[in-house]
């Protein structure tokens, strides 16, 4: 590791270090937010509900890759840290070289799969008659096509930051986001492929995303721990234990939202296709205040796990409030900003007024729970960065899946399309209140921990 990233996990004051780590992976997770709601925005121009809708069905299935590159990005990204801080460099070099070659096998697998096994994967995610092709143009390009690369991306950037290098991480998946941005309107109306052309945006914005990364590691690895050599791979050591048992929590999230999305947009289309439009057009817009929440999340697992490997308590726990107070300032202003500005940004995406009246009344909904999310997301990344496999896996099962697909039925139940989306804040509240509860006896244990090591 170089002697600049020695100095930010170590020496630099904390509010530097985690600024320095959180600002960037914040801001590349909030550019991926605006490429994801390219698509959404510039198909919603087309001015065809079925379009938007089809987009907004395939979104769970194309989850997943992010929950495969979760599962070995921040599992790789916890363990290459902790050894990295332990002195390790073999290890951490094991570790990467596990991550790296075993998601690219499991996107390929997956994105061919489901592409092949379309005429049952699609309708069982709710696509009708109206939306089953637009459907399939999405899923083979984003997926079969565009699977691999999404994937590399994304944990490519997880393993990268863990060295300390987020400026470069960020960098590389905000080109991806500004990538799509700039090649959407080519392929939608330049060429006139609609929802296809989404779809092919974002599968070359990942693609030129993942070559960055590639030159990036192999200009420097020498100095990386991170690199492409296979013969670093192996399933001795614990390695895949380790990464996949911590990233697990990750990916159990994104599977279980993809499944509570399926729940969600299944419900929906017992009402219409406008109301699967808005709320798909909600879920877009908050999913800038959940990329706040990851980006202090992810961005300060680093910092986190190399300080607990290398037993320096009282500097971790400072991190540790130091990302708990930025990350409450900022999502209550999120909150307010999506509160108060919902209907102009729903607007923004589709001129369709029953499309509108769902959306914008969704969003409202959905974003109240904003600052509960953020708790929920630290505690859980914390309990990964130091390599828990229990607290964190139990808290992500709670929180997607455990509450919000049960109130989904109870909720559709007793107020009908508006109860489906309440189950979401009323879930995070719950999860919240969990994530606390488990986090105070470990809290404890740590000042325990640094009172022994002053003494």
């Amino acid at each position: 590791m170089k002697n600049k990233n020695t100095e930010l996990f170590e020496n630099m004051p904390v509010s530097r270090a985690v600024i320095s780590l959180v600002i960037p992976t914040i801001i590349s997770q909030m550019v991926t937010v605006v490429y994801n709601m390219a698509d959404t925005f510039f198909i919603g121009q087309i001015g065809d509900p079925d379009q938007v809708a089809a987009a907004a069905l395939a979104l769970p299935l194309f989850m997943i890759f992010t929950g495969i590159a979760n599962v070995f990005g921040i599992g790789g990204a916890s363990l290459v840290s902790r050894c990295l801080g332990a002195n390790d460099r073999e290890k951490a070099e094991k570790a990467a070289a596990f991550s790296i070659w075993t998601s690219f096998a499991v996107a390929l697998v997956y994105g061919i799969s489901v592409y092949l096994l379309r005429n049952v994967v699609l309708p069982a995610a709710g696509a009708n008659s109206a939306t089953f092709d637009y459907c399939v143009d999405y899923v083979f390009w984003t997926m079969a096509m565009g699977g691999v690369p999404t994937v590399m991306n994304i944990l490519l950037a997880h393993l990268v930051r863990a060295e300390g290098n987020s400026k470069q991480a960020s960098f590389g998946m905000a080109l991806g986001g500004v990538m799509n941005i700039v090649l959407d309107p080519v392929f939608i109306f330049g060429f006139k492929m609609n929802v296809a052309g989404a779809a092919i945006a974002t599968m070359l914005s990942n693609l030129i995303a993942t070559v960055y990364f590639v030159v990036f590691i192999t200009n420097r690895k020498s100095e990386l721990a991170v690199n492409f050599n296979f013969k670093n791979y192996t399933l001795k050591c614990k390695i895949p234990y380790e990464i996949i048992m911590v990233g697990l929590p990750s990916c159990a999230m994104n599977l279980l939202a993809v499944f509570s999305n399926i729940t969600l947009n299944r419900l929906m289309a017992s009402y219409c296709n406008e109301a699967i439009a808005g709320i798909g057009i909600a879920k877009k817009i908050d999913m800038l205040a959940f990329a706040i929440a990851t980006g202090m999340s992810q961005g300060v697992l680093p910092l986190i796990g190399y300080n607990y490997s290398a037993k320096n308590y009282r500097r971790m726990m400072q991190s540790i409030k130091t990302t708990f107070a930025y990350s409450m300032v900022i999502s209550v202003a999120g909150t307010v900003f999506l509160l108060t500005c919902a209907g102009p940004l729903v607007k923004a995406f589709i001129n369709d007024p029953l499309t509108v009246q769902y959306g914008q009344l969704f969003q409202r909904i959905i974003c109240i729970s904003t600052p509960c999310v953020s708790v929920t997301m630290i505690i859980i990344t914390i309990f990964q960065s130091v390599g828990k496999k229990v607290q964190p896996l139990c808290l992500s099962l709670l929180r997607k899946g455990g509450l919000d697909i049960p109130f989904m039925f109870v909720m559709n139940a007793l107020i009908g399309v508006n109860g489906i989306v309440w189950a979401t804040p009323i879930a995070d509240v719950g999860g919240m209140i969990a994530s606390i509860l488990v986090f105070i006896p470990f809290w404890k244990r740590l000042k325990a921990e640094q009172n022994i090591i002053t003494e």
